[in-house]
């Protein structure tokens, strides 16, 4: 296994060797690969406790990229890079399984907070698992099936847990593209998610509403 780094998946030079400064500066080791294949590679042989990656990679693109570690069962913080701004672009990164999404130009002092947020989460012992392949929510305690659109929900509430997304944010990320009308529809699988994990203790988080602004997955030990 490779030594403990971040890994920047980027064919521009320019690009990667200011990061690989910029994190060296703030105490923080990076690889660079610049195909989709070297970085499937890399994530093999291990070592990336997180990876930078840009939408577009050559002729290859980073969401696929995205979608296939996340199909492989790598749980690795992702953070996307790309010069495409739009709500479309945004969704179609989170959805593929990004945890975060980052607009160039960015300020680099953003990146690291936001890097080092994700690095934070992922080193904290979880009381849940997430398992893709069936689409369960397990603890210690017991195992709860969802259905796709709550498995979905609750990935993207885990993925950034901490953080407060709004209606609109999940909405466009989930429903925009069926032409589903209605931001209500958010509110209504929150309640089926609810539900399904009542009481929360089993799990270990609970899902707060934030009045007028959204949702957020917060720690919990006791109902």
């Amino acid at each position: 296994m490779d030594d403990p780094h971040i890994l920047i998946v980027d064919d521009d030079p320019e690009i990667t060797d200011a990061l690989v400064r910029g994190l060296a500066m703030h105490g923080l080791t990076a690889r660079i690969e610049s195909t989709a294949a070297g970085a499937e590679a890399r994530f093999a042989e291990g070592g990336v406790e997180a990876a930078i990656i840009d939408v577009m990679i050559g002729p290859d693109s980073g969401i696929a990229l995205v979608e296939r570690l996340r199909k492989e069962g790598h749980v690795t913080p992702i953070l996307m890079l790309s010069a495409l701004a739009e709500v479309e672009d945004r969704a179609a990164g989170l959805r593929a399984g990004a945890d975060d999404y980052i607009v160039k130009p960015f300020a680099f002092d953003e990146l690291v907070a936001r890097l080092q947020v994700q690095r934070h989460r992922a080193a904290a012992p979880e009381v849940c698992i997430l398992e893709t392949g069936t689409r369960t929510v397990r603890s210690r305690q017991r195992a709860e099936p969802l259905s796709e659109r709550e498995f979905a929900l609750l990935g993207m509430l885990h993925a950034r847990r901490g953080t407060v997304l709004s209606r609109g944010e999940i909405f466009d990320a989930l429903w925009a593209r069926e032409g589903t009308g209605s931001e209500n529809v958010v509110d209504v699988y929150i309640g089926y998610l609810r539900r399904k994990l009542a009481p929360s203790s089993d799990f270990g988080f609970k899902i707060r509403t934030i009045r007028n602004r959204g949702f957020v997955l917060e720690p919990v030990t006791t109902e």
